[in-house]
């Protein structure tokens, strides 16, 4: 007689965590997504809706943030096998400075630093599927997918925080090397230009110089030039989206290979010299330490593809 089948997956069954101190002040689906991982957003959301997901007894919104000591009722969902592939691949990426609390990365250009918008996942995903032991890690800020370098990832609550309080006002320097279409002429320029966000008829977000839009400022200065073309410094003293590259671009510089905001004839010309990426890269980092206050400076040097192309350009002016 033929054994019965046996299912081997594991039988979902109510949870309850206890929130310490590293995760207090993490909004609960966010919570959720890295403690069920494999489970899909949408039934995450569901749960919370319908008040199957509560925190001390009590039904609670996808909007609030733990605290220590609430204890959080988790409902049977389905998980991933054990011995299931994880749906993230896993990635190393260069590392410029790590402790504790810090982690500093050198992201490459054509990496999102997180998932969504047609992204399946990014940087962070990545490491937290590489370091599936680390009890946090959080993104401190953003680049854009196409920009390249200094990435600063959070491994303590505490750390995120203070990092955000540093940044929220203006401490700490963030320092770009942009490579820009014409002559570039001030050794040193400053840059302060409201920009807004808005999305086009496709969904696309995009961000504009507008006088409706929010404080923004950009020191520019001229490191070389070549030709048409000039390689640029550029301190972030603000951090909007997409400010680097608005303000470039609106002041009549746009980065070479910007996909929204440079001219397509300057991309294609350059893909056929095999320079495929937006010149940007995030080159140098100065900010205190979030927890002991000490001065740290990072620096991640242009990458191979960037220092090929100058030396090209130096070589046919």
């Amino acid at each position: 007689m033929r054994k019965p089948l046996i299912n081997k997956d594991p039988v979902p069954s109510v949870r309850f965590v206890e929130i310490g101190a590293e995760q207090a002040g993490q909004r609960i689906d966010n919570f959720l997504l890295r403690l069920c991982k494999g489970v899909p957003k949408s039934h995450l959301y569901k749960a919370i809706r319908s008040g199957e997901v509560r925190v001390n007894k009590g039904r609670i919104g996808a909007e609030y943030r733990l605290e220590e000591g609430d204890m959080l009722r988790v409902p049977p969902l389905r998980l991933p096998r054990p011995d299931q592939a994880p749906p993230v691949p896993p990635a190393v990426f260069p590392i410029v400075f790590e402790d504790d609390a810090l982690l500093v990365v050198d992201k490459p250009a054509g990496v999102a630093v997180h998932g969504g918008s047609g992204v399946s996942f990014g940087v962070i995903e990545q490491l937290r599927a590489a370091r599936p032991d680390a009890p946090m890690l959080e993104l401190a800020h953003r680049l854009d997918r196409e920009t390249s370098g200094l990435l600063l990832i959070a491994k303590r609550r505490k750390a995120l925080l203070g990092l955000h309080d540093m940044m929220r006002e203006g401490g700490g320097r963030k320092h770009y090397q942009a490579l820009v279409v014409g002559d570039w002429v001030n050794d040193k320029q400053h840059i302060r230009k409201p920009l807004l966000k808005w999305l086009t008829a496709s969904g696309e977000r995009r961000v504009k110089v507008d006088a409706e839009g929010k404080a923004a400022h950009t020191i520019i200065t001229l490191e070389k030039r070549y030709g048409r073309y000039s390689l640029l410094g550029a301190e972030l003293r603000t951090g909007r989206t997409h400010q680097i590259r608005v303000h470039l671009a609106s002041s009549g510089y746009p980065i070479v290979g910007d996909d929204k905001y440079g001219p397509d004839e300057i991309r294609d010309r350059f893909a056929r010299l095999g320079f495929r990426r937006m010149f940007l890269h995030a080159c140098r980092l100065e900010i205190p330490h979030p927890l002991t206050g000490a001065a740290l400076v990072f620096t991640a040097p242009l990458p191979p593809a960037c220092r090929q192309l100058l030396d090209y350009m130096e070589q046919h002016p």
